[in-house]
């Protein structure tokens, strides 16, 4: 497979395969070592980015943006490739360092809006009577329960609007095939570490769980008070046990 590859500016365009991309990277990383810099590489098995829903999640979501769609295939064979030598997620940003056509990769950096109060309080709110198992999430995985909620469009994955971005790359596009790349790497990173993902919204995982379980007991001490059907009444209870 080719891999297609150069300057909009200088139009010095050149043809490299996935394997002498995958070597260029690896020879960046082995250089960043020999430094004392340990990089974090996004390694893809197979065809598929990401493979947990969530990861997958991430990717459909990116997908979403029409604008990007041919920046958007160049991309995913990037990522494939390896050329994604470096990333890291942080409150609210992707760090990343991605291989192209210059003898050095290119410095990517992604803001990600916080996810907003009142989204915050609406997630909350769903979750509260699905989050049975918060430990999963400690763990490191999503509940299957969460995932109608976290899928919906406009609520916990961000809009375009939402993300800023830049590359050191000379490519004038809004969104270049680079910047592409890390945000896929992003998917594929989320496959290992979901927590990562409310990182990047700006939330403290125990603070989210805290919230939603407080939510839920204040919901079942709002009904505590409420006489149910399925409450047996002192003479149906005789007269299930023989009592007169």
């Amino acid at each position: 497979m080719v891999v297609y590859m150069g300057s909009y500016w200088d139009m010095d365009y050149r043809y490299v395969t996935m394997a002498e991309l995958n070597d260029m990277a690896n020879d960046c990383i082995r250089k960043a070592k020999k430094k004392g810099e340990f990089w974090e590489p996004v390694v893809v098995e197979g065809k598929k980015i990401a493979k947990s829903w969530w990861g997958k999640a991430w990717c459909d979501n990116l997908e979403r943006y029409a604008d990007y769609g041919n920046r958007l295939e160049r991309a995913r064979r990037y990522v494939r490739a390896g050329a994604v030598a470096d990333l890291r997620i942080y409150d609210g940003v992707v760090k990343a360092k991605v291989v192209g056509s210059s003898s050095k990769p290119y410095d990517i950096k992604i803001n990600i809006s916080p996810l907003k109060q009142d989204k915050m309080q609406e997630v909350i709110k769903q979750c509260s009577g699905k989050l049975k198992h918060a430990e999963d999430l400690l763990a490191g995985k999503f509940p299957e329960d969460m995932e109608e909620t976290l899928l919906k469009k406009g609520m916990f994955f961000p809009s375009p609007q939402e993300i800023s971005f830049n590359c050191s790359c000379p490519d004038w596009a809004d969104m270049c095939k680079h910047v592409a790349a890390a945000l896929y790497g992003v998917g594929a990173r989320l496959d290992t570490d979901p927590v990562l993902f409310f990182t990047l919204r700006g939330i403290a995982i125990s603070e989210f769980i805290d919230a939603t379980i407080l939510n839920r007991i204040e919901k079942m001490l709002e009904n505590a008070d409420t006489s149910s059907s399925r409450i047996m009444g002192e003479n149906e209870i005789e007269g299930l046990f023989g009592v007169l």
